[in-house]
């Protein structure tokens, strides 16, 4: 029944559609009606998600929900949409967490109510259309215009210094997908098409796969973000209101990540190949030296900032050490082990950084600081908040158990089958990690009672449980049984696999 309908069209326009009409609305509907519409449209946008799950084929890498209709014909643009093993599931990760974030903002958010609510409303249907569009064109308008909403989040519900967040966050991203543009362009006056299956069969010489590479490379490392190009992060994550945070964190760092799989993999392998040492030395470079920068950091919010760069080398880190496991044991199966474990990272630390800025949120909400010394001996009057942050620390510190653990696990396994000197510099993020969320962890919560207002804090209500409990939940499922998110991208991951492994010089 769900194949019949246009239910990736339903998951990318019904938010729009009610972030649209809250943004309409404003004033005249009041603040309580606003809460309920915007949760109400999220919950239904999840609900409408997880037919694409239960009715997934898991037997098959192609296309399922397609959905394809022409949209500027004189250049075979076209209004296309499909998912496969590696698309679904950051969908349910995005319509899954919008609801958290709409919850998270029901009783702090007092100010411009409708319009924050339909900024997040809005981005959440963008988001899903950067993972479903199958079209190129389609892909760079859902990628560019997403960048709007938060911008607005952060500029006008951020801190302080938002202004300079905003547009700091504005030019990285936007001027690295200009040339992203530029090499979609090229590809299609190459080949004719835009589709994106299209565009990874054309063959493409070695000196055009190198500027195709590079294109996509300064596009998809500044949303990640890699080595030297995250410094937008930590300020954009400060200054931003926390659900700013929790999408940025949780969903939007993983556009860069599925722009390698979807684009710079596929379409030029062969560069992908002779810059894969230059990709493998960014990502350790992040896992480590980034690992120490966390160390030092006082704002929470910022430490946990940079912990997010340094587990998303774990991503890039899966991703491009295939071709020398396949080289170093002739068998792509430690390659496919790689892609799966920066997949499953991908999905785990879009719960697990999640909680932790709203667990971040839930301190500022109460004290207004982020500062690790204005706070200690939370636990004594915060023990169920203290219970479920220590789970998190644990979490992103890959405790075994928890999401973490599967995803950096199996990235360290099959980087050992490439070189036993990239899986020791892999794992020292296991070290560096635990020393910098327990370092955070024992001031913010343990020790004697820093001040009056820690003294007369008020542990987690109802809904605070309800969003932490939930994401609680989901972080050990995954880390405990890993098979049912594990099975749908495995298809899909082989025959990504086998396309890269073919030359196409």
């Amino acid at each position: 029944m769900f194949a019949q309908l246009p239910l990736l069209s339903l998951l990318v326009w019904l938010p729009i559609a009610g972030g649209v009409w809250l943004l309409l609305a404003g004033t005249r509907v009041p603040d309580r009606a606003v809460r309920i519409d915007a949760l109400g449209i999220s919950l239904v946008t999840f609900l409408l998600s997880l037919p694409l799950y239960v009715n997934f084929d898991r037997s098959t890498a192609a296309m399922q929900f397609v959905e394809r209709h022409a949209w500027i014909p004189a250049f075979d643009i076209n209004y296309h949409l499909g998912v496969d093993g590696i698309a679904m599931p950051l969908i349910l990760l995005t319509t899954f967490t919008t609801v958290l974030v709409v919850l998270a903002g029901w009783e702090v958010i007092k100010d411009r109510l409708a319009p924050y609510m339909a900024a997040f409303l809005i981005l959440e249907g963008l988001m899903i259309g950067v993972f479903s569009a199958l079209d190129a064109i389609l892909f760079y308008v859902f990628w560019e215009a997403m960048l709007i909403p938060m911008f607005l989040i952060i500029g006008i519900w951020g801190g302080a210094r938002r202004v300079y967040a905003t547009i700091k966050f504005f030019l990285y991203t936007f001027l690295g997908s200009v040339l992203m543009l530029v090499a979609l362009l090229y590809l299609y006056y190459q080949g004719g098409s835009f589709a994106i299956a299209d565009l990874q069969q054309l063959p493409v010489g070695e000196t055009a796969q190198l500027l195709v590479f590079v294109a996509f490379l300064l596009a998809f490392a500044v949303k990640v973000p890699m080595w030297p190009v995250h410094t937008w992060l930590p300020d954009a994550h400060v200054e931003a209101p926390t659900g700013g945070s929790v999408i940025l964190a949780a969903i939007m760092l993983k556009m860069g990540g599925y722009g390698f799989l979807r684009f710079s993999l596929p379409i030029a392998p062969d560069a992908s190949r002779a810059l894969d040492g230059l990709m493998i030395g960014l990502s350790l470079i992040a896992i480590v030296y980034i690992g120490f920068v966390a160390i030092v950091q006082r704002d929470m919010k910022k430490l946990i900032a940079y912990s997010s760069v340094s587990h998303m080398g774990f991503v890039t880190l899966g991703f491009f050490t295939i071709f020398r496991i396949v080289q170093s044991t002739g068998t792509t199966d430690g390659a496919a082990m790689g892609v799966a474990g920066g997949m499953v990272q991908m999905i785990s630390h879009g719960f697990v950084s999640g909680a932790l800025f709203l667990c971040v949120g839930v301190l500022y909400d109460r004290v207004h600081s982020r500062q690790i010394d204005d706070y200690g001996g939370v636990v004594n009057s915060m023990p169920k908040f203290a219970a479920l942050f220590m789970l998190f620390a644990m979490a992103n510190a890959g405790l075994p158990g928890t999401s973490s653990f599967v995803g950096e696990f199996l990235v360290i396994l099959a980087s050992f089958q490439a070189s036993a000197w990239i899986a020791f510099f892999a794992a020292l993020t296991l070290i560096l990690s635990a020393a910098y969320m327990l370092w955070m962890y024992k001031r913010v919560i343990f020790g004697e009672v820093a001040n009056a207002r820690v003294a007369a804090l008020v542990d987690i209500g109802a809904r605070e449980t309800l969003i932490l409990g939930s994401l609680a939940l989901v972080v050990l499922a995954v880390g405990i049984w890993p098979a049912p998110l594990l099975e749908v991208m495995n298809p899909t991951i082989e025959q990504l696999i086998d396309h890269v492994m073919r030359s196409k010089l």
